[in-house]
């Protein structure tokens, strides 16, 4: 949710096309966040686009309608947000099947977008998912983000409370 609130802050036409993008980690990370991401992504005004290397497919039930394209950097075409996570094999939960940095977000990799916005949840492996250039340029909303959470929780927890009356 807070990640939708950052993007319509952000967006600056009325469909933004949205990349969640896999990137390396030294550990395979569970699903939930990239689950989460799409999940919300497609009932969204967005044109969603999922990029992974081969053997990094997501539950089908979660990528729904989104494009899947194992080639990066057409994906990063026109983008107007990147959200870049990591994610563990869903055929061989839990392995890192990929020792290989050339996932990382990077100053060329943003070049090929539509002067695009970078999103992560945080905590954030400088220069493994990301390089310094980019996580610390302006185009960088991961504070906002993570700002957002807090407005994200108040409204879930508003809702909660009404819902009992």
């Amino acid at each position: 949710f807070a990640d939708l609130i950052t993007i319509n802050e952000f967006k600056k036409t009325e469909r933004p096309k949205v990349v969640l993008s896999w990137a390396p980690h030294p550990r395979a990370l569970p699903h939930a966040v990239a689950n989460s991401f799409a999940q919300w992504m497609n009932r969204a005004s967005v044109d969603l686009i999922i990029t992974h290397p081969e053997g990094y497919e997501l539950d089908p039930k979660f990528v729904g309608s989104a494009q899947v394209q194992t080639n990066q950097s057409l994906a990063f075409e026109g983008a107007d947000f990147i959200y870049a996570k990591n994610w563990s094999s869903y055929d061989q939960y839990g392995k890192v099947l990929l020792n290989d940095d050339s996932w990382i977000i990077n100053e060329n990799k943003m070049k090929l977008t539509n002067n695009a916005f970078f999103m992560h949840c945080l905590p954030i492996r400088r220069n493994v998912v990301v390089t310094d250039s980019v996580l610390d340029s302006n185009r960088s909303l991961v504070i906002q983000q993570a700002n957002n959470r807090t407005y994200a929780t108040q409204t879930i927890l508003k809702e909660l409370i009404n819902n009992e009356k």
